[in-house]
């Protein structure tokens, strides 16, 4: 008789947990903050899955079946993965859809095509707001002037070396170009190109005052799904935004003192970490959609090396690091690995505190090693 007793209560139970919103996520960041909002209420579910370009994949069946259950699916937006627009149409039709892109609040940079950045880009940081329109005009500006100095650099290229070393710098470029376009292809092998060259640059994780807006965001968007819970979700919330704004401050004191310091990143994933902390990064090797650089941007990223006394060069582990080689060849230069989706970190709620560590760590490390 007493284990009959139990029964109610665990009818109860089930019945409580079956209302806890069922949520997907795209990428581990997302997952992140997600999971600190739900806290032991439930786990999301991730369609991106750690160690893979979210420029371009595929979802697996039991993704696209956690997409299809989903009430509400949290993700950054078209701008960073174009190939989920379909599958969230078709799939995810019953679900609250959230792109956290667009939450009001969230600070937006725009997408960056010029291969070496203006040194007083990070100065502007204070002037960004969710509308862009300064930064849009301010970049255009910046492309301008690089147009004027692009067919000037290329001829003192040919100044600098001799025939064979330009023949021989060639062959190492094309090869590495070739390794760089086999593993792109890997990489969409199901059909889809990174997103267009213009527009906002999606990688806006990486600001952590971003991450405070969006926690608000979830926790609203939970409570309004299960609102039995939603005091859970909003205390949850702002004990989240409460360690990430104490994490920003402590990660601007340790990085001031190599903030002047230049280096170069392998795709321009980085922007809204430079601009929050006032880091000087030289440039990128690959573009912010992480397509396959040409030879004349590999080569204006080493003539960068050398003319801005860049120090450090950092690969990230989803790429071909045989550009980073050929970019660091020759030049006294650091390397140090730095991954904007922490692909080697355990899931869950600490995930997003320890990613913004783990790339102030690295950036520290590689700016303070020369």
């Amino acid at each position: 008789m007493r284990s009959l007793a139990l029964i109610p209560s665990l009818l109860l139970s089930s019945a409580a947990l079956a209302d806890i919103p069922s949520v997907a996520t795209d990428i581990t960041p997302v997952h992140g903050l997600v999971s600190m909002v739900m806290g032991d209420l439930g786990t999301p579910a991730l369609l991106v899955e750690p160690g893979a370009s979210p420029h371009g994949y595929a979802l697996r069946p039991s993704q696209a079946a956690a997409l299809q259950d989903a009430d509400a699916v949290f993700w950054i937006g078209h701008d960073l993965t174009p190939w989920l627009d379909d599958p969230l149409d078709s799939l995810a039709r019953q679900a609250v859809v959230v792109e956290l892109l667009d939450t009001e609040g969230t600070v937006v940079h725009q997408f960056r095509e010029d291969a070496v950045f203006a040194h007083d880009e990070h100065d502007e940081h204070d002037e960004h707001d969710e509308h862009d329109e300064h930064d849009e005009h301010d970049e255009h500006d910046e492309h301008d002037e690089h147009d004027e100095h692009d067919e000037h650099d290329e001829h003192d290229e040919h100044d600098e070396h001799d025939e064979h070393d330009e023949h021989d710098e060639h062959d190492r470029d094309a090869q590495a170009l070739d390794d760089h376009d086999e593993h792109e292809n890997d990489d969409h092998e199901d059909g889809h190109d990174g997103h267009a060259h213009d527009g906002a640059d999606p990688h806006a994780w990486l600001d952590p005052e971003n991450a405070v807006v969006w926690l608000a965001a979830i926790a609203e968007t939970l409570s309004g799904l299960d609102p039995d819970n939603a005091d859970t979700y909003r205390t949850n919330a702002a004990a989240a935004q409460a360690e990430i704004a104490a994490l920003n401050t402590e990660i601007a004191t340790r990085l001031a003192p190599v903030s002047s310091r230049n280096f170069v990143v392998f795709h321009d994933a980085f922007q809204y970490f430079e601009q929050r902390f006032n880091l000087s990064s030289a440039g990128a090797i690959s573009m912010s959609d992480a397509s396959s650089p040409s030879a004349a941007r590999v080569a204006e990223i080493r003539d960068a090396v050398a003319e801005q006394d860049v120090v450090c060069v950092f690969s990230e582990p989803q790429f071909n690091p045989g550009l980073v080689a050929t970019v660091a060849a020759g030049a006294q230069l650091t390397t140090a690995i730095i991954d904007p989706l922490a692909s080697d970190l355990p899931l869950g709620a600490g995930f997003y505190p320890a990613l913004i560590q783990s790339i102030a760590a690295s950036v520290e490390g590689c700016l303070s090693a020369q």
